[in-house]
């Protein structure tokens, strides 16, 4: 197994673990610009096209299985034999029990050893992945750091990423590392995991950072109120901004998100959870975000039945009037105002779509002649 450790030979391509680790470097405290793509080998991917998944998506991993199998069979069989063996075969990129299956019946130190090879030396994704769902298998604390890395790359390792996190010591602290510096679907996939382990020290995290405003954060936001018990923990919006402008993300989203997420017509605390945010957010000072989202929350409740929004008739008609003081008043116009000067895609989606129906100040030209 001395394949294990060194370093990649001079002129060969770059492993995907550092072309992670060298975006990463960058600016360590932020996720990878666009996920990290194009990943090295992505002019040989397009080049040479693997198979699509199976229509009997039950067999997915049953080739990638046969492969480990005929590999490990071989005791003298090294690591770097596996590094271009997947082209031919499907390799999903979610926890696969075909996989997991080989991992198993093989000696667990050895594919402990083949999976690190391949995410720290790997120049192929499918290989990579394959990598990875080993460690997901069998993989101990030890692969963490590791893990986290490839998980960088989020969109294609984050499922495998946040499955192997599931199951580790450590997996709360390795997820929350690595919720922070993902967007897009590997947000999705690591919030999701925080959200199964539902673990205490978790909670004050997803309170106040899980939604980044993406769209994708309504297949999570939901599940992120209930495990996170958002209902006890109102009380903490009279000190903590970040909390209030996280609720509203979290209200935002829960607003139109049927077909993906828990919406507020199914949440069971929907109603308080307005009355608290609307209370909160007009004591803060203007944003562009806060006015977005109290504008999309007064078009939910000016457009929808009380129902949608998870409160009586009374509660909405109150809640409406709560939000449409707060962005009717002059400093809120100014900051909406400023925003639509600077082009702010929110404010221009405001105006094209949701002002006209509010008739907000902020947008007088757009909304003047509009019908209620």
């Amino acid at each position: 197994m001395s394949e294990t450790t060194g370093t990649g030979l001079p002129g060969s391509p770059t492993s995907l673990f550092d072309h992670a680790l060298q975006l990463h470097q960058l600016a360590p405290g932020e996720p990878l610009p666009r996920d990290g793509e194009p990943y090295p080998d992505d002019e040989l991917h397009r080049r040479r096209r693997g198979p699509t998944a199976p229509e009997d998506r039950h067999s997915a991993g049953k080739d990638v299985a046969l492969v480990l199998d005929t590999h490990f069979a071989r005791a003298s069989a090294l690591p770097s034999e596996l590094a271009d063996a997947f082209h031919d075969v499907y390799v999903p990129i979610h926890q696969n029990g075909h996989i997991a299956a080989a991992a198993e019946r093989a000696g667990r130190e050895r594919v402990r050893q083949t999976g690190r090879w391949l995410i720290r030396y790997g120049t192929d994704r499918c290989a990579v992945t394959v990598g990875l769902a080993l460690l997901a298998a069998v993989g101990s604390a030890d692969d963490i750091p590791l893990i986290q890395t490839i998980g960088l790359l989020s969109n294609r390792f984050g499922p495998l990423a946040a499955h192997a996190f599931e199951r580790q010591t450590g997996g709360v602290e390795a997820l929350l590392w690595l919720a922070e510096r993902v967007t897009g679907w590997g947000r999705v996939y690591v919030v999701e995991a925080l959200c199964k382990l539902d673990d205490p020290t978790a909670r004050p995290w997803l309170l106040r950072r899980a939604c980044d405003g993406d769209f994708l954060n309504g297949y999570f936001a939901g599940n992120v109120a209930t495990v996170a018990k958002l209902h006890e923990a109102l009380a903490d919006l009279d000190t903590d901004s970040e909390m209030v402008d996280h609720v509203g993300r979290l209200l935002h989203q829960m607003s139109d998100c049927g077909g993906m997420g828990l919406t507020l017509a199914h949440y069971p605390h929907s109603g308080a959870v307005l009355e608290a945010h609307a209370r909160h957010v007009g004591l803060l000072s203007p944003t562009i975000e806060r006015y977005f989202t109290i504008a999309v929350l007064a078009q939910h409740l000016t457009t929808e039945p009380p129902e949608a929004a998870g409160c009586t008739a009374a509660q909405q008609e109150a809640l409406r009037a709560t939000y449409l003081e707060v962005l009717d008043r002059e400093e809120w116009t100014q900051a909406a105002r400023a925003g639509l000067a600077t082009d702010d895609n929110r404010m221009r989606w405001l105006a094209d779509h949701r002002a006209p129906q509010l008739r907000l100040r902020a947008f007088p030209d757009r909304g003047s002649d509009a019908e209620e």
